[in-house]
């Protein structure tokens, strides 16, 4: 392909609306272009490269035994009233209506559609396991998209599900997937780190997320310093902290005028104490109900471990009436001691004593709490954020934090879709039972984006020769002189007959814009070709990633090409 023949709109500066590296090079390097919010159109080397991504998950997902299918963007609401997921997932579904006026969903996600097909298509154990996997336009509505096809309202993803007759055959799918995702970004050029993850609106028993160590990542991880345990924060877990007993911890609880502090940081530098020894009382509604949930002032409640631990979706912080209704106090005064509500507290609060809350009073706190003592706990749960230096579960050892990308998650599902869309199967002994399903994604458009996010520097992006959109480019500094454009051209065609991908820059540009452009682009290998090299009957070779080029005899030039395209 000639430079002159596509198009490549690159850009000198960094576009305003682009906030991490990878997405301000996309855009310089023309191979997207913003369309809305969220909403991308891919050039033709933006294209090429995302097609490499699709080919290399497709090899896998064969060489893994899963079949490919493709199922409509378009899905009717009816099956997501069945799954039960229409109403815990309102915040990211697009609603459309056809003409008349049924409602339908442009699909974030396709577990309802697999598991109506295999309910109306499998009903014996002979015909498991089996994988179906496809690559899918997915719509999602975010709220702020942001990061480029990091977080977009219309992405292409990699699902696949895999559906078994019992758990260990579930398991051995799981692997089979697994090992596939690995192959996958190794050969996508990607260093991955792989931790344990929450299931959210996906639901299932047991998760794990590929991620792309980035500071740029929107991910939070936690890993041990010691061992292999690593989880994002949505998941992670800690060791059982030491029973915490502060000085006057034998003392019943006492009142204090505390005017106007409602916040930890207040209260504890209104009371001279550290923020760990007050309690943080958050009131949520849990299925519509008020829970008080309990943790210590220096930490974070979790969510996600709400939703899990209590086993629902429907957890959200109390309004404000709600929560004077239930504590008798304003904002900012709830503490757990005469609550009339259930009350869970973190693992991390039994024992607690000597310890400082609100009193469910206007401007006022206790002292010397004993929540044993004074406290009617409903039960102890992990229920806070894990940090940087908390102890690892399952060595002890320090827990570091890092950021990353999730590029792929695999989900053990069980029976939550099978046994709602009645997709049962006969066994051996002809008794029927629910099928057990897995469930695994990869985020198409965000991997081609992670590579980029992993692999540039101060010039531009460094592809991996495996999803590059071309593998070499070709420049001719002086695109007058004749001898070098025919020996650029007959380069280029001798090496695409050995289907090896190239781009010959043939512009009439100055040498520096055609150098510039090569290294902002990221091309695996340049190949010079100029009157300066003709002359001495060689060529001149240089990776991206190299700091020097080679100056190669022009009749080895190619065979060192292509032994550099294999490596």
């Amino acid at each position: 392909m000639k430079w002159s023949k596509t198009i490549i709109p690159t850009l000198r500066d960094n576009p305003q609306e682009a906030e991490i590296d990878s997405h301000k090079l996309m855009l310089r390097a023309g191979l997207i272009r913003k369309l809305g919010g969220g909403l991308y159109t891919f050039l033709p080397l933006g294209l090429r490269a995302l097609r490499k991504v699709e080919n290399i998950i497709r090899e896998e997902m064969d060489r893994a035994g899963a079949l490919e299918v493709l199922m409509p963007a378009l899905q009717p609401r009816e099956i997501w009233d069945t799954s039960e997921r229409y109403e815990t997932m309102q915040n990211v579904l697009y609603h459309v209506f056809d003409r008349q006026k049924r409602e339908m969903l442009l699909g974030p996600t396709h577990e309802e559609v697999i598991t109506d097909l295999v309910a109306r298509e499998i009903s014996s154990y002979r015909q498991m396991p089996k994988t179906f996997y496809q690559i899918q336009t997915k719509f999602r509505d975010e709220i702020r998209p942001r990061f480029g096809l990091m977080r977009a309202k219309e992405f292409i993803m990699k699902d696949a599900y895999s559906f078994d007759t019992g758990w260990d055959e579930a398991d051995a799918s799981y692997q089979a997937m697994y090992d596939a995702y690995t192959r996958i970004f190794q050969r996508c050029g990607l260093r991955t780190k792989t931790v344990e993850a929450d299931t959210g609106a996906i639901g299932g028993k047991w998760s794990h997320e590929f991620m792309v160590m980035a500071d740029s990542g929107e991910d939070g991880i936690v890993e041990c310093e010691a061992c292999s345990y690593a989880a994002n924060l949505e998941k992670a877990e800690r060791a059982l902290p030491v029973t915490k007993v502060f000085p006057d911890n034998d003392k019943l609880p006492e009142e204090i005028s505390t005017p106007g502090m409602r916040t930890i940081d207040e209260v504890s530098g209104f009371l001279k104490s550290e923020p760990m020894r007050l309690i943080k009382t958050l009131i949520y509604l849990i299925n519509g109900n008020p829970t008080a949930i309990l943790v210590a002032g220096d930490r974070e409640i979790n969510e996600h471990k709400i939703a899990r631990l209590l086993e629902t979706s429907n957890v959200m912080l109390a309004d404000d009436k709600t929560i004077e209704k239930a504590t008798g106090a304003p904002v900012g005064f709830a503490g757990p001691v005469g609550l009339n509500i259930p009350v869970y507290a973190d693992i991390g609060l039994r024992g607690y004593s000597g310890a400082i809350t609100g009193a469910n009073k206007k401007d006022t706190h206790l002292l010397n709490v004993d929540l044993e003592r004074d406290a009617k706990i409903q039960s102890y749960m992990d229920l806070c954020t894990v940090k940087e230096g908390d102890k690892c579960p399952r060595c002890q050892a320090s827990l570091k934090e890092k950021r990353g990308i999730e590029v792929g998650h695999v989900f053990k599902l069980g029976t939550k879709y099978s046994e709602k869309f009645s997709a049962i199967y006969l066994d051996e002994k002809g008794e029927k039972k629910p099928v057990v399903m897995g469930c695994y994604g990869i985020g198409v458009t965000r991997t081609l984006q992670s590579v980029i996010e992993q692999s540039h520097d101060a010039k531009g992006i460094i592809w991996p020769v495996s999803v590059a959109p071309y593998s070499v480019v070709i420049v001719v500094p002086n695109t007058g002189h004749n001898d070098s454009v025919k020996a650029a051209e007959t380069l280029m065609a001798s090496l695409e007959q050995k289907k090896i991908d190239v781009l010959l820059d043939d512009r009439d540009e100055r040498p520096g814009v055609k150098f510039n452009d090569a290294d902002l682009l990221g091309f695996p290998i340049r190949v010079v070709i100029s009157e300066r090299s003709l002359a001495k009957n060689s060529i001149e070779i240089k990776l991206r990633s190299a700091e020097k080029a080679e100056i190669i005899p022009i009749d080895l030039g190619e065979s060192r090409i292509l032994e550099l395209c294999k490596t």
